[in-house]
């Protein structure tokens, strides 16, 4: 069994191992990390040796930080990182070069049709009617899209909204409410399948599932990283908020979605956004405004610049095809629109 796995802001470790009797035998870890003294390689492997092969990571993880000699000094490398990659190969995960990957980028579609869309493309994956997807949005018209559980009147003011043509809309995602304006926002979705983040928790996908953009922001010039659960932060602020949905029917399929301020009108967004004190607390900021900084200031670059440099760093780590939303797919999510996200049953399900 292979298993492999990129630590956040790391290097790739990579392991190899078989199963007898119930636990693991024959385990090597190998990658493009630093590690200081040599001999600790015997021993991570060692640790793992023997383990019954329905450990969970965080014991893994316990087994190896024990056997390391003292002094040990991990570059790009943790005990956890090389538990989630024992936990990807028991599971028989796949990795992202294993995919044929495409690409939509279409016109401008309405708030209600993009959470359509994110919807059956996710479950066409699900199915294997439809390739891995990266699908980047335009947006046709300013939103503000509130997570699945989120409180409606106690995220959003209907006086502002109405005030700044805003429509409302819920997605099938949890997490919190994005503020949307089509020149200032970008957005992206992930439809995988499940395969891609076996052996990883539910956190942990996040960031795996962020690494490459965070290469792609560097590339730019952006020093940025994953902040948990589901931010994309700089020392200037945040730049991006993630969110995921899993699809369970068929063979499984993870959606995820980030949505990344290029510019923002933070006086229009506070007009519009119920953002307490409380939220406000927990990221160590007395304002708002001081939270996001936008990817303008930061790259200088314009935005179809910055979405063009994105795609293009996507393509050259794992091949990216360009495709579109078939008819069949246009259909369902138009009928969806129109009988759930555009209603105010669904909208409001959380009054």
């Amino acid at each position: 069994m292979h298993g492999e796995y990129k630590v956040p802001g790391g290097k790739l470790v990579v392991v190899d191992l078989d199963t007898r009797d119930g636990v693991l035998r024959d385990v090597t870890v190998a990658g493009d990390f630093f590690l200081e003294p040599d001999e600790a390689i015997l021993a991570i492997n060692g640790a793992l040796e023997g383990a019954p092969a329905d450990t969970d990571a965080a014991r893994l993880a316990a087994r190896i930080d024990a056997a390391l000699p003292p002094g040990t000094t991990m570059y790009g490398l943790t005990s956890e990182g090389v538990a989630v990659a024992v936990r990807r190969a028991l599971a028989h995960a796949t990795d992202w070069n294993d995919y044929d990957w495409q690409l939509i980028h279409e016109a401008p579609q309405s708030p209600a049709l993009h959470m359509a869309l994110d919807e059956v493309i996710t479950a066409e994956v699900a199915a294997g009617r439809r390739p891995p997807t990266l699908r980047v949005w335009e947006w046709g018209a300013p939103a503000v899209v509130i997570g699945s559980f989120q409180s409606l009147r106690n995220e959003v003011d209907p006086e502002g909204a109405e005030r700044h043509g805003i429509t409302v809309v819920r997605r099938i995602s949890g997490g919190g409410a994005m503020f949307i304006e089509p020149g200032n926002t970008i957005t992206y979705s992930l439809s995988v399948p499940d395969a891609l983040v076996q052996g990883l928790s539910f956190a942990d996908s996040y960031a795996y599932l962020d690494d490459w953009v965070l290469g792609a922001l560097g590339d730019m010039g952006v020093k940025a990283w994953y902040q948990p659960l589901n931010d994309i932060a700089t020392e200037a602020g945040k730049i991006a908020g993630a969110a995921q949905k899993r699809i369970v029917a068929d063979d499984g399929a993870v959606l995820h979605h980030v949505t990344m301020a290029y510019d923002i009108d933070a006086d229009k967004m506070l007009d519009v956004l119920r953002i307490g004190k409380e939220k406000l607390s927990d990221k160590g900021t007395k304002s708002a405004k001081k939270r996001v900084d936008p990817l303008r200031r930061q790259t200088g670059l314009p935005r179809e610049a910055v979405i063009e440099r994105m795609i293009a760093s996507f393509r050259s780590r794992y091949g990216l095809s360009e495709g579109k939303v078939t008819d069949e797919e246009m259909a369902r999510a138009h009928e969806l629109a129109a009988s759930k996200f555009s209603t105010a049953q669904w909208t409001a399900r959380v009054p």
